[in-house]
């Protein structure tokens, strides 16, 4: 028993030695930072770092004309931007001017401009197809001659309109035939569909703006009836099939970065393939029209227990009438591969791409030589996961060949003619090459190699890649640490989780190198740790790991942020996890409450941005895609409760601050209200920022991000930050309220 006794009192001594240790260290920590402190962090935002960054920003343009495969790109030299003309048979580089280089005459006289971002240009350049009054016109590129192809498009019932809810413009969505000839599109049916309100702020009376948002488990929300439209005949032909779900295969909307790519023509205008999604995207159906009739043929039908996406960031299926073929992409051996199937039959004639790792986007398919050049993550073993790689395959499935075989991202840029691609590689830690190459992976030429000497010499450091177990021990996963440039080993420094939870993409986003990664490395130089983990419930890696909380959105990868973090502390003294923090902006954001929210007593302090905290009130396409659709139980609860932040906010212990702008059209306010009335109702202690007149975006205005580090200075550092320090950004205008 005096043994027993002599053990505790010296373990108690221990502990109480650690503990003043920890309270001496925290006690030393600056008792407040200056303006000078900001200002050296400041150093570290993009519009800092981006102008030491010398042949970098690669992006090619190609160019239409006689002689092919040329394109012209911009980068910065030591003499400002400058404008560079490539041939790319001979990877001869010239100076060009960007108006010469852009100019049609100088590439084609006879190709005419293209048409604005309100318009679409038809193949052989005479015709651009716009939206007017709820109708489809087409205007002559050559005489501006205005014709109306519909006439019965009304408020609510119009032709190519584009609305998801979340996202809208005056864009048009359709897609032309190869010929010219003919349009695809359709009629766009939100007549009672429920509607969505924002009011500005402004003297006088404010602006209501009302728009039609249907939200998961509307009786009522958005369809499509599906259209042909002669444009010589000035004919419409509707598709024989009752009204489609406004959803794609790919992400939620109808189209996905401008494209409409679950449409695709035959090459002589006779036939459309279009592929309908289920309103819970857990059915694909495949199916082919008749242009001239609107008789339609089903082909293939594919479930998922889940949810079912045909690609990452592009559409993968391909229709190709001349061979009765189509290419699918299908995630049911768990990886995304790409398969061969017969199109009078729809059966399956043999996987095309096989083992582990993703195809995430084909880019080519050489009808002729029967090839597919696809982009795929993961299938080489010992490197980043997340890497992209350029491949070619035949057909057949044999002859897989690695195009990019360095060890690192590869962004690649295909020419039309499928004879050359140019590749720009790097890593987070690694500046970017960008190189010309053949078809065949063949060095051509190299373009640029990025300069970070003027970078480094201001003191910049790359972020540290790391990897940790997720929640289940077993799981690698991958991310990136910020430190300060002073690291002091001997120091502990408070940690700081930035957080995007997924479904559509992770905490850490690409893995191309940047001089910055929005304020991570700028927090981490007042004096902080900062992690971004890709947990489990991201895309990019398997299909169990992507839907490993499909259904409870609510666990918004914290489980593996939280694993993740501690396993990091246990490895680097430095970080001190009694002192953990978390933010993030849009489902970063709900993360960032949640995460106080669940875990009160691990995260101390949280910044929650843009939040939609209750998908019951985000949009209908990507909350039932990803938590399923609305039921409701007979005792009042739903399989939705599980999600919503404003029913455990009760729990919060630590310091949270809520920011929202008052004229968000993706995430409306009220999403983030919900929590705040919650917590009133709580009794509960918390910081509000409404920005008036903000929509979606305005995480990296100069004021939120210094009110973001002044909350965690304070809050988690325990000094006192500068008063009122001005972040000396580029003058930007602030979201219009029309929306984001």
């Amino acid at each position: 028993m005096v043994l027993t006794h002599r053990l505790l009192v010296v373990g108690s001594a221990c502990v109480l030695a650690t503990t003043i240790t920890v309270a001496q260290e925290r006690a030393a920590a600056p008792r407040a930072l200056t303006a000078a402190d900001y200002a050296r962090a400041e150093k570290f935002m993009t519009y800092n770092t981006a102008p030491l960054v010398l042949h970098g920003g690669v992006r090619p343009t190609w160019l239409p004309g006689d002689p092919p495969d040329r394109f012209w790109y911009r980068t910065t030299t030591e003499k400002g931007t400058e404008t560079v003309l490539v041939d790319a048979a001979s990877g001869m580089r010239s100076a060009c001017d960007l108006p010469a280089c852009q100019s049609s005459d100088r590439i084609d006289p006879a190709r005419p401009p293209a048409g604005s971002r309100y318009d679409e240009l038809s193949p052989d350049g005479r015709r651009l197809a716009f939206v007017r009054d709820w109708n489809l016109w087409i205007r002559e590129v050559a005489t501006g001659r205005e014709t109306q192809l519909t006439k019965d498009g009304v408020k609510d019932f119009g032709y190519a309109t584009d609305n998801a809810g979340w996202t809208r413009s005056d864009r048009p969505i359709l897609k032309w035939s190869p010929d010219s000839k003919k349009i695809a599109t359709f009629q766009q049916d939100q007549r009672g569909v429920g509607e969505m309100y924002l009011v500005d702020t402004k003297v006088g009376h404010p602006a209501l703006q009302a728009w039609k948002y249907p939200l998961p488990g509307d009786e009522t929300v958005t369809m499509i009836q599906r259209v042909v439209i002669d444009v010589d005949r000035r004919k419409m032909v509707r598709l024989q099939m009752p009204p489609d779900q406004h959803r794609s295969s790919l992400c939620d909307d109808v189209a996905c970065r401008g494209e409409w790519g679950d449409v695709q023509w035959a090459a002589d205008g006779s036939t459309v393939a279009y592929v309908s999604t289920a309103r819970d995207h857990r059915r694909e159906q495949l199916r082919v029209a008749d242009a001239n009739t609107g008789a339609i043929r089903d082909v293939l039908e594919e479930k998922a227990e889940t949810f079912f996406e045909s690609g990452n960031g592009a559409v993968n299926w391909r229709y190709l009438p001349a061979s009765n073929e189509v290419v699918w992409f299908s995630e049911r051996d768990n990886w995304g591969q790409l398969y061969l199937h017969d199109l009078r039959t729809g059966l399956e004639k043999h996987p095309i791409t096989t083992g582990d790792g993703n195809v995430t986007q084909l880019l080519r398919v050489d009808v002729k030589n029967r090839l597919l050049y696809f982009v795929a993550v993961g299938r080489e073993r010992g490197r980043d996961p997340y890497f992209r790689h350029l491949y070619r395959i035949g057909m057949d499935g044999k002859s897989l060949q690695l195009l990019t075989p360095e060890d690192a991202d590869h962004d690649v840029s295909l020419a039309p003619s499928g004879r050359f691609f140019v590749d720009v590689y790097s890593k987070p830690d690694l500046p970017a090459v960008a190189q010309l190459r053949g078809a065949g992976g063949e060095p051509i030429a190299i373009l640029e190699k990025t300069d970070i000497t003027k970078l480094v010499a201001a003191g910049w450091q790359p972020p540290m890649p790391i990897t940790v177990k997720a929640r289940d021990g077993v799981t690698d996963l991958h991310g990136l640490l910020y430190r300060p440039a002073d690291l002091d080993t001997a120091k502990k420094y408070p940690i700081v989780n930035h957080v995007y939870p997924g479904p559509q993409t992770g905490s850490v986003g690409g893995r191309t190198f940047s001089a910055a990664r929005g304020d991570a490395q700028a927090l981490a130089e007042l004096g902080f740790v900062v992690v971004e983990i890709d947990g489990m419930g991201t895309p990019w890696r398997s299909k169990t790991f992507h839907e490993a909380y499909y259904g409870n959105m609510g666990d918004n990868t914290l489980p593996d942020q939280v694993a993740g973090m501690k396993e990091l502390a246990s490895r680097y003294p430095w970080i001190d996890i009694d002192r953990a923090g978390i933010y993030g902006h849009s489902g970063g954001g709900y993360a960032a409450a949640d995460a106080m929210f669940r875990y009160p007593d691990f995260f101390k302090v949280g910044i929650s941005e843009a939040g939609n905290h209750d998908n019951r009130v985000y949009e209908d396409d990507w909350a039932e895609k990803w938590q399923g659709l609305l039921e409701k139980k007979p005792d009042g609860t739903t399989n939705y409760d599980n999600q919503a932040n404003q029913l455990i906010a009760k729990d919060l212990k630590g310091k949270l601050l809520l920011a929202h702008g008052s004229m968000d059209a993706n995430v409306p306010p009220n999403n983030t209200l919900l929590v705040v009335d919650a917590l009133i109702k709580a009794n509960k202690d918390f910081d509000l920022l409404m920005l008036p007149n903000r929509g979606h975006g305005f995480g990296n205005e100069g004021y939120m991000v210094r009110r973001r580090w002044d909350y965690f200075v304070r809050y988690l550092m325990g000094a006192e930050p500068p008063r009122e320090y001005e972040m000396h950004t580029p003058m930007t205008p602030h979201t219009p309220p029309s929306g984001d």
